[in-house]
């Protein structure tokens, strides 16, 4: 499912135009981001949380030519899956 996919869904669960749709998930992004990237916690509750981390510089290997290469820290999103979402993950029936 991508972006288009999901607004038309969501718009046909709700009864709200597309157009309005995708301008309240357009703000949900926009939301999520700056409180992440600000340095907070989004809590989902029975989805899940948003956050950011912290990756430490380390030394790697070029896989082509096996040379050492320096990769710098960095800053990570993570997202962490709420109990309510993983259980209808694990539930879920293979189809």
């Amino acid at each position: 499912m991508n972006k288009s996919d999901l607004i038309d869904a969501v718009s046909a669960q709700t009864d709200v135009s597309k157009a309005q749709t995708g301008e309240a998930l357009e703000a949900l992004i926009d939301a999520i981001t700056k409180a992440v990237t600000g340095g907070e916690t989004v809590q989902l509750i029975g989805f899940g949380s948003f956050s950011s981390g912290a990756r430490a510089a380390r030394t790697g290997r070029n896989p082509q030519t096996g040379a050492e290469i320096k990769i710098p820290a960095s800053k990570t999103v993570k997202f962490t899956a709420g109990k309510a979402f993983k259980d209808a993950v694990n539930s879920s029936k293979k189809k």
